[in-house]
């Protein structure tokens, strides 16, 4: 029976255990431990990058009651309205526009922002329907106060958009205006559409014609718009085309800005050089000590 032996050539042997090729090694290994770390980009954050923006807040309150599908404007008033929401934002890219709409229910779309692409975004999103057949425009304008009375800026507007009158919610409109007017908050409101014969499609026959429905509850509730605009030293407008708007667009753009602070980006430090040049010596170095200590080739 043999014991179990080590066999090391003579040339290994008289080296003595390879403390320095072992050194060297683990080296070169944290060289390229440094130097994967530099890929992934390290950076320390050096604070915010913040500057002043001259901002007007701005709440459009848009109608999704069933009513909006009425034909008498291009393509319906829904279709409309939306066109010119967008147009608004186009406009005023500086301004920080939130969306608040509405039908039976209402709900915040988007809460006040700067970004243009985003407001579009949530422009296109919205559907009529899920909030169902109603129009509560009191609570509607409650919300928008409500998202308005920590505004900073000077010119705080609420832009409302409706074509009906209202008819559900804890809040009548008046009430809500009241809440405006103690916040000094103006209130615009644009009637849309409000032909008296004005009809919306509710699908098509046997036969396939399209048939047409009068509007429930008739047209705009012009006097109760009026008196909203006028308590809240804002604008009562009647949208009977796809024009109209542009006269609210233009009246809002003449009011005094406010210069608030925003805050943008965040500064970072990069530190990827640092620790690529760490690793690049390292490795040089484990070179270098390879060929001179070691007399190793390439």
């Amino acid at each position: 029976f043999r014991k179990p032996q080590i066999f090391i050539p003579k040339k290994y042997r008289k080296m003595g255990f390879p403390f320095l090729r072992s050194f060297l090694f683990v080296l070169g290994v944290v060289g390229w431990l440094y130097i994967s770390f530099a890929l992934a980009g390290p950076r320390r954050p050096m604070g915010m990058d913040k500057n002043t923006i001259d901002v007007n807040d701005i709440f459009i309150v848009m109608d999704l009651s069933r009513s909006m599908l009425a034909e008498d404007l291009t393509p319906n008033r829904f279709e409309a309205a939306k066109q010119k929401v967008k147009d608004f934002t186009a406009l005023f890219p500086k301004d920080r526009i939130g969306i608040i709409i509405f039908a039976e229910r209402v709900f915040t779309l988007l809460p006040l922002s700067t970004d243009l692409e985003l407001i579009n975004k949530m422009i296109l999103q919205i559907k009529l329907g899920p909030l169902g057949d109603g129009t509560n425009i009191g609570d509607a304008l409650a919300l928008a106060v409500g998202r308005l009375i920590q505004s900073q800026a000077k010119s705080k507007v609420i832009i409302l958009l409706t074509d009906g009158v209202s008819n559900v919610g804890t809040l009548t409109p008046l009430q809500a205006a009241e809440m405006a007017v103690s916040n000094k908050i103006k209130i615009y409101t644009v009637g849309i559409g409000g032909g008296k014969d004005a009809k919306i499609p509710v699908g098509p026959n046997m036969f396939g014609v399209q048939r047409y429905q009068v509007i429930p509850g008739g047209s705009v509730d012009e006097k109760g718009l009026k008196e909203i605009a006028d308590m809240t030293q804002g604008k009562f407008y009647m949208a009977r085309n796809n024009q109209a708007l542009q006269n609210v667009l233009n009246e809002i753009n003449k009011m005094e800005r406010t210069q608030i602070e925003h805050t943008g980006k965040i500064i970072y430090q990069e530190l990827y050089f640092k620790y690529l040049l760490i690793g690049v010596c390292f490795l040089v170095g484990v070179e270098l000590s390879r060929r001179l200590l070691l007399r190793e080739g390439p």
